[in-house]
Formats: C-alpha cells, structure tokens, sequence
C-alpha cells in the first residue's frame, strides 16, 4: 500500500433509541451485542476505528417511520467532537417531502455533510417508489451520493426493498446524474448488484456488513477486473468493527492499485474527501 489513509464508507455512532429497536433483535443475538441503558461516548467509535486503522467514518444519520433514531444534529454534534475524523451522512423523513429536502439542504449547507443515507427496509419501500425521487432530486443539485441498502436483511424486516434488480437498476436509469453507492453486497443478490453496478457508470458497491474473509468469489473477482473503481470499504460498525472486518483482507491478494481504491480513493473521489 501507499500508505493512504482508510475510509469507511458506513458506519453509524450508535444513540439508545437505535441500538434498542425490537427489530434489532436479531442482530443483537448474532452479535452478542445487549441493550442499551445510557448512551455511549462517541470516543468508543474513534477508538475502534484507530483500532482497524480507520482514517476517516463516514457516519450516518437514521430516520424510520417514526422518526429519527439518529438525528442529523446529533451527527452534526459527533462530528463537531472529532472533525478530523468523522464526515456526517444525513437522514431524511420520506413521509414529509418537502421538509426532507429542507432539511437534507441544510446537512449539505450549513452542516457540511457529504451523503444522504436512506435504509429502504425501514420503510417497506423501494427506491422506485415516488417519495425518494424528490430526494434523489436534490442529491443531484447538491452533487452528493445518495447511499442504500442492498440485499436481504439481517433486522426483522422484509428484504423485498433491497433487491437490486429492478429496484435500483430502474433508479439508476431515472437518474443517471445521481451517484447511488449500495451497501452490504446485495447479498445473496450478489450477481444482479455486479450487473447493476456494471451497466450503470453512476452505480456503486460498499462492503458494509461484511469482513474480507466473508467477500463472495464473483466480487473479488469484480474488485480485480473491471470492477476496480466500483468498490468501496464500509463496516456497518458497530455491528462489525473495522478491525475486524478488514481480516483476511491479505487472503484476497488484491493488487496494489485496487486495495488503494477499494480502501481509500473510490470513496475519496466519490464523497469529495
């Protein structure tokens, strides 16, 4: 390596209200991980990304149906902490669109964030359904990536949003000036995320959820061959830390051009860091 500095594309500070959502409880078995009766300090997050080697988090807001699970201010307030480490991804309310838009303007202009992040299974809605599209609008004006969720899910909710085809195949094509970056694979839908991504010059992978050792064979293979600027590195921390996820990195014998970008510079280029 060159000696550039890791980014993570996806991660989130986690706040009580979300880490205990009863449709976490799945996760909270997989991972060991309890409930939650005071807030963490956001220094826990920095000290395992320094633990991983993590330069920069990309950390993110939530918003559900019922409401914000992390709010954008409360983003805004970790990264005011730790500026030289962390970039906010805002959250927005896909019932109020016009009030979305409002205050996805204001993270982009007045907060200084460089995403919008939207979990598609909280709301039982795909990316084709009308009210993300006033959203995607506005990424585009802003010149900012709109970053998904792609593939099954691990909370108890239905996968049926996650699904590449056609969800986001039919919103790459609506908006092509958009830059979509998907997270956690698409797995088991792994081959139509590879298509999508390789049809759509403005459609990208993160690896969110999942450590290097678990990287299905097709992605590797796409990592290494025409897929090499289409990959980003993300954790989904704290339910994987970047140390942990980063194991077996070595194991897929990635070339030296492609670790760097699949690790720092496809999220560099992509999120203007």
């Amino acid at each position: 390596m060159d000696g550039s500095p890791i980014i993570d594309v996806w991660m989130q500070h986690p706040t009580v209200r979300l880490i205990n959502l009863p449709i976490f409880e799945s996760l909270r078995r997989w991972t060991g991980m309890g409930t939650l009766k005071e807030e963490i300090p956001v220094d826990l997050t920095v000290a395992a990304m320094d633990q991983g080697g993590v330069k920069t988090g990309l950390i993110c807001a939530w918003w559900g149906p019922q409401g914000a699970h992390i709010s954008n201010d409360e983003v805004a307030g970790f990264v005011k902490r730790f500026p030289d480490r962390l970039v906010g991804i805002a959250a927005a309310d896909l019932y109020r669109p016009m009030a979305a838009v409002r205050e996805l303007r204001r993270c982009v202009k007045e907060l200084g964030f460089r995403g919008l992040r939207i979990v598609q299974w909280l709301w039982d809605l795909p990316v084709t359904d009308r009210r993300y599209y006033p959203l995607f609008a506005e990424c585009v004006e802003l010149g900012i990536p709109v970053c998904l969720q792609v593939g099954h899910t691990g909370p108890l909710c239905p996968s049926e949003p996650g699904r590449p085809i056609p969800y986001i195949d039919v919103a790459a094509i609506e908006f092509p000036e958009l830059t979509f970056v998907c997270g956690h694979i698409g797995y088991p839908w792994t081959t139509e995320m590879i298509a999508v991504a390789t049809k759509h010059p403005n459609v990208y992978i993160d690896t969110s959820a999942y450590t290097a050792n678990r990287y299905p064979p097709e992605l590797v293979s796409y990592m290494k061959t025409n897929g090499k600027r289409k990959v980003l590195f993300g954790t989904n921390y704290p339910m994987i830390t970047p140390k942990k996820c980063l194991e077996g990195l070595d194991a897929l014998e990635l070339d030296e051009e492609t670790r760097n970008l699949f690790l720092h510079g496809n999220a560099a280029r992509l999120f203007g860091l």
